[in-house]
C-alpha cells in the first residue's frame, strides 16, 4: 500500500519533503492541504488521506468531541507555533484588545485559527462566547476577508503570514504562542497497516533528525527552504532559531497530550468526561508509545 500523506506546505513540512524527493519505491504519496489541519481531519474522514502531519490542538480536540476518524500515532514538531494574530491593512483595529466580540476569520471550524482564537480569548479574559467566527478556507481568502472587513482578523502561523505583511497586504497586532508543541502526527485507525506506519516514522525520524542538527541548520537549511518557499535568508534564520524536531517521530510525550486537553477545556473548547480524559485512548497503541 502507497501511504497518502496529508500535510500543508509550510517551511515546517521540510524535513518530510525531503524525505518524499529519496523516496525511490514511493512508499508514500503527498497530498497538500493548504487550508490547514480542518482540511486534513476532513480527508481523513471522507478517505482521501491515510496520515496526516498537523496542528496538535485540533486533532486533540477532535479525539476529545468522539471523532473515530483517526489516533495520534506520532510526534513531528516539538516546540511552539507562534500564532500571529493579523487583520487589514487599513482595519482600525490596532491591539487584541480591539478584538473582543467581533468577527474573526477562520479557515475550516474546527481548525488551528479557531482554537487559538479561543485561547487568545481565555489569555485575555474573556468569554468563550466572546468571539463570533466565518470560515475563509485558506490564507487568501483570510487576508480578503480582513481587508473587506468582513472579518476583524485572523490567526495564522507567524513567518508564513510575514511576506504579505511586509508586502504591504495585512498588519500584525499581535501573536499567542502555542501552550503545548505544535504539530503530531495522526493516522486511521484501520487504513494503514501498523508496519507500513512504524516504517514511515521510522525513516522521518531520520530526516527529521539530519533537519535538527547544527550542521544542517548553519547551511543547508537556510538554502532548501529558500528554494522551496522562497522566504528571505534573515527570516529563515529567526525562525530557525525557535523552531525544534522531536528525536524519535515515533513517540509522544504523554504532556503534550495532558497539557494541552487542559488548555483546551479551560478555553471551552472541549468538556471533560466525568471520570477524565486517559491519554491512552488517544494514540494507536500499535503504531506509538507514551513517553
Amino acid at each position: 500500500m502507497v501511504l497518502r500523506v496529508g500535510y500543508v506546505r509550510e517551511h515546517f513540512s521540510s524535513p518530510l519533503l525531503q524525505y518524499s524527493a529519496d523516496d525511490q519505491d514511493k512508499t508514500f504519496t503527498l497530498v497538500e492541504c493548504p487550508s490547514g489541519t480542518g482540511q486534513l481531519i476532513a480527508r481523513l474522514t471522507n478517505d482521501e488521506i491515510d496520515v496526516a502531519i498537523a496542528l496538535t490542538d485540533p486533532l486533540i480536540s477532535g479525539i476529545a468531541k468522539g471523532s473515530q476518524a483517526y489516533k495520534l500515532v506520532g510526534s513531528f514538531v516539538s516546540t511552539p507555533l507562534n500564532w500571529a494574530v493579523i487583520t487589514g491593512k487599513d482595519s482600525k483595529f490596532q491591539s487584541i484588545s480591539d478584538l473582543r466580540d467581533t468577527t474573526m476569520g477562520i479557515s475550516r471550524p474546527g481548525s488551528g485559527s479557531q482554537t487559538m482564537a479561543h485561547i487568545m480569548a481565555l489569555q485575555q479574559g474573556w468569554g468563550t462566547d466572546s468571539l463570533q467566527f466565518k470560515v475563509n478556507n485558506d490564507i487568501r481568502g483570510l487576508l480578503d476577508s480582513v481587508n473587506d472587513g468582513s472579518t476583524s482578523a485572523f490567526m495564522w502561523e507567524w513567518f508564513t503570514t510575514k511576506p504579505f505583511v511586509d508586502a504591504g497586504e495585512a498588519r500584525f497586532i499581535g501573536s499567542v504562542p502555542t501552550p503545548w508543541p505544535s504539530w503530531l502526527i495522526a493516522a486511521h485507525p484501520t487504513r494503514a497497516k501498523p508496519d507500513e506506519l512504524r516504517t514511515f516514522l521510522a525513516n522521518l525520524t531520520t530526516y527529521v533528525r539530519k533537519f535538527d542538527s547544527q550542521e544542517s541548520r548553519a547551511q543547508d537549511n537556510v538554502e532548501f527552504i529558500k528554494d522551496k518557499f522562497g522566504y528571505p535568508e534573515a527570516d529563515i534564520k529567526a525562525w530557525l532559531d525557535t523552531v525544534a524536531y522531536p528525536p524519535d517521530c515515533a513517540a509522544i510525550p504523554s504532556k503534550v497530550i495532558t497539557d494541552a486537553l487542559s488548555a483546551l477545556e479551560k478555553a471551552g473548547v472541549i468538556k471533560s468526561p466525568e471520570d477524565g480524559f486517559v491519554a491512552e485512548n488517544f494514540i494507536d497503541q500499535n503504531v506509538t508509545k507514551l513517553v
